[in-house]
Order: C-alpha cells, then sequence, then structure tokens
C-alpha cells in the first residue's frame, strides 16, 4: 500500500469492513479496512489478530494512509479557514 503515517487507538468518521486474513510485510494478520464516512475510500487497516508473537502489540491499532487523507501532494482535504473545527450551533445560544 503506501507510506504509513499513524498508529491510533480510536478514530472518529470511519467504518469498519468485514475481518479477512492478509500477509503483510510483516506476517500473517487478521484486519479490517477503514472507509471513510462521508466519501466511503478506504483510508487504512486496523489489526484485529496478529498470528507472529512479536506482532501482537499491533492489535486493535487503526494504521492510515497518509496520501488517502492529505492527498498526493499532501495539501488535498486541509479544513479551510470558514470552517470552525468544534463549533455548532448549540454553541452561540
Amino acid at each position: 500500500m503506501g507510506k504509513l503515517t499513524s498508529s491510533i487507538r480510536c478514530s472518529v468518521n470511519v467504518t469498519v469492513g468485514e475481518k479477512e486474513e492478509r500477509m503483510m510485510m510483516t506476517g500473517m494478520h487478521t484486519v479490517v479496512d477503514l472507509f471513510c464516512v462521508g466519501c466511503g475510500e478506504i483510508l487504512g487497516w486496523k489489526y484485529e489478530i496478529a498470528y507472529e508473537k512479536n506482532q501482537k502489540y499491533k492489535e486493535g491499532k487503526f494504521i492510515l494512509e497518509r496520501f488517502k487523507i492529505l492527498g498526493p501532494d499532501g495539501s488535498n482535504y486541509l479544513v479551510t479557514p470558514e470552517v470552525q473545527v468544534g463549533e455548532s450551533d448549540a454553541d452561540d445560544a
């Protein structure tokens, strides 16, 4: 796949696919793909089961691919100045 950017314990705005066994560079793992709730694009995967003892630390962790989040040039999908993250109409009440 692509260059990896992050391993996180929780995520927002993603949904998971079906469990499948996949041979990764570090051995066999059971994984689920992560999909963007907004557009349905695959963003990365979550490790469900690692079969190699030295890979067990990955279980339950999410991997997001940098180019899927930022785009190939690293500048796509950025929040624009007009968007106020974390605020809602209820904040004005």
